[in-house]
């Protein structure tokens, strides 16, 4: 419990065996003596300490007790302090009018009786602590209304006040930075008045008040729409708090949440969903085309396989061209160079010249699955079918039109053929639902298209012949198959359907599969299990991060790459040089770069 304030009282005689006398009446715990022989040595005490009572000799030299006191009367810092005269004469009416006068509380006789000195002192002891504790609550109080207007103050939240009229009595500085309104702009108005609410949500405030009042609600969320100063719309949430004394109501504090970026926000997340929907029923419908349409022109399944990974290849590279701008865009050579990692076309016997075009994203991903169909074409029936064949790609701009020219010469003698087959007919409708068009010569020097597609951005000169680039691992599939046979490859994957993939393609190849492993948990059993001599590993393990796992690998010198979905940048930061398959792969590819992992790395025993 803690102790309770010193109480100070002040005894003033000109007598030292009276102040030793009051001295030794008086003294207790949480109470001290002030003691002064005379008037000025009393004013000199008042001025250093705070007194609870005063006790004045009348008869003093000098400065009498009452001349003392009208002048602690006179001073602000002493003015309310009891005084009790103590006194050894009778006093007359007049002088005990003048006493009181000048602030005396009491009168004592000396000599004094003890019981009701003390008595008399305790009563004003009393009274001194329990203002003392007001004061100290008062100021506690001051400080936590402080501390509160201090946080409203602080506040992202606009707080407004409203009476039971519905008249605005609170207005914070968060609603003055919100809505840019000041207090004396706002108070005392009605809710339905204020511009920063427009009719209809004003006579809404109005209703959702009235209703809280009538059904005695405590508390309430609402939503309005309101304007700032400058007109701006926001869109706010409305935390409403009731008071009620009885039944009567004392006032309702509105706490409005601006939630306009939010709002904005949300309903962009409902767009960017529903194209994303859109987008991926149409690619699954294109996919289900391309199944069917592939399946129904190919001989068997050993020619239906590799037509159709490859449409669906190309279809996957130009989407991760769309997803590195957001699907703002493609540039035309980058669906070339797309073309090339694939593996279509030769980079040694394709050259191709032209202005920088940015493609939208329809026509992207038309083009490239046209480009693929154009190399499939030329590797099977054209110029690259033989030893001696090229191709160049040209295109430009005609007015709102890109024009692309492929034209093949050295290989094999051409003839229009004989039936229309799907690749032909995906050439020329992609095109035309794009409201261009694809136009085949079967000239004797070789095939030659011309294709268009409209166009209505500008164009950056490049060079005017680009050599072709494959830009990324050399094939050798047969020497990577002789170099991984009879090795042991992890598989840390958690999509079964992909996982038993990429099972089958390294078992064709020869290689003896450790798991596959779904889970890190799984993962980090096998890596620390025994022998592995390479991993494929997926970019996430159930949309955790694989960093560690990839850590553990490197850690154990186990040669290793990644199999995402995901670009570079969503990959774990410090492992740049371990090569990235993307998704959907090619079994092909699969098998490269697994012997190439072998090659450049040591087998870990």
């Amino acid at each position: 419990m803690p102790q309770p304030e010193t109480v100070k009282i002040l005894v003033v005689d000109d007598v030292e065996k009276n102040l030793i006398a009051m001295d030794a009446l008086l003294r207790r715990d949480g109470v001290e003596i002030l003691k002064a022989p005379s008037g000025p040595a009393a004013l000199e005490l008042l001025l250093r300490h705070e007194v609870a009572l005063a006790l004045l000799d009348v008869q003093m030299p000098g400065m009498d007790g009452y001349e003392l006191a009208e002048l602690m009367r006179g001073t602000e810092r002493t003015r309310r302090v009891p005084i009790i005269f103590v006194t050894a004469v009778a006093t007359d009416e007049r002088r005990r009018f003048r006493g009181y006068e000048a602030g005396a509380v009491d009168y004592l006789f000396k000599p004094v009786d003890p019981q009701i000195v003390r008595s008399k002192v305790d009563i004003f002891v009393e009274l001194a602590r329990q203002r003392l504790e007001i004061a100290r609550q008062r100021d506690q109080l001051a400080a936590a209304l402080g501390r509160i207007q201090a946080h409203s103050d602080n506040s992202p939240l606009a707080i407004v006040e409203f009476d039971a009229d519905l008249r605005v009595i609170g207005w914070s500085n968060g609603a003055e930075r919100l809505f840019g309104w000041s207090a004396g702009d706002v108070l005392g108005r009605r809710a339905a008045k204020l511009d920063w609410l427009d009719p209809a949500n004003g006579a809404a405030v109005e209703a959702v008040l009235g209703q809280m009042v009538e059904g005695h609600e405590l508390r309430r969320v609402e939503t309005l729409r309101a304007n700032d100063k400058s007109g701006a719309l926001l869109d706010c949430e409305c935390y409403c708090s009731a008071l009620f004394e009885g039944d009567r109501l004392v006032s309702v504090s509105v706490q409005i949440l601006d939630v306009t970026e939010r709002k904005r926000a949300e309903a962009t997340q409902r767009l960017l969903i529903g194209e994303l929907n859109h987008r991926v029923k149409n690619t699954l419908a294109s996919v289900q085309a391309i199944a069917t349409q592939t399946l129904r022109h190919s001989a068997g399944p050993s020619d239906f396989a590799p037509t159709f990974i490859g449409r669906i290849h190309a279809l996957a590279r130009a989407h991760s061209l769309l997803s590195a701008t957001t699907w703002q865009g493609a540039r035309l050579r980058e669906l070339i160079e797309g073309q090339l990692q694939l593996g279509t076309i030769d980079p040694q016997r394709l050259s191709f010249a032209g202005p920088e075009i940015e493609l939208s994203p329809e026509p992207a991903l038309h083009l490239a699955l046209v480009l693929h169909e154009l190399g499939t074409n030329a590797n099977k029936y054209g110029a690259l079918s033989n030893e001696a064949g090229r191709v160049r790609l040209e295109w430009r701009l005609r007015g709102a039109m890109l024009e692309l020219e492929w034209a093949e010469t050295g290989g094999p003698a051409v003839a229009a053929p004989g039936r229309r087959g799907f690749g032909t007919a995906l050439i020329e409708r992609s095109l035309k639902a794009e409201g261009g068009s694809a136009v085949a010569t079967f000239a004797p020097e070789g095939l030659r298209w011309i294709l268009t597609v409209p166009h209505s951005g500008g164009a950056a000169e490049l060079p005017a012949d680009r050599p072709a680039d494959d830009g990324g691992w050399a094939r050798g599939a047969g020497a990577a198959r002789a170099s991984i046979a009879g090795k042991r490859f992890a598989i840390i994957e958690d999509e079964p359907l992909v996982a038993l993939e990429l099972a089958a393609i390294l078992a064709d190849a020869g290689v003896e599969v450790v798991g596959p492993a779904a889970t890190a948990e799984h993962a980090r059993a096998i890596v620390e299990g025994g022998r592995i001599d390479g991993a494929l590993l997926d970019g996430n393990l159930q949309g955790a991060s694989v960093e560690a796992i990839a850590a553990a690998l490197d850690a154990r010198g186990v040669p290793f790459a990644f199999v995402s979905g995901y670009g570079r940048d969503h990959l774990p930061a410090g492992f740049a040089g371990v090569p990235a398959i993307g998704k959907p792969f090619d079994p092909v590819e699969i098998v490269e770069i697994a012997g190439a992992l072998l090659r450049g790395k040591a087998v870990l025993a």
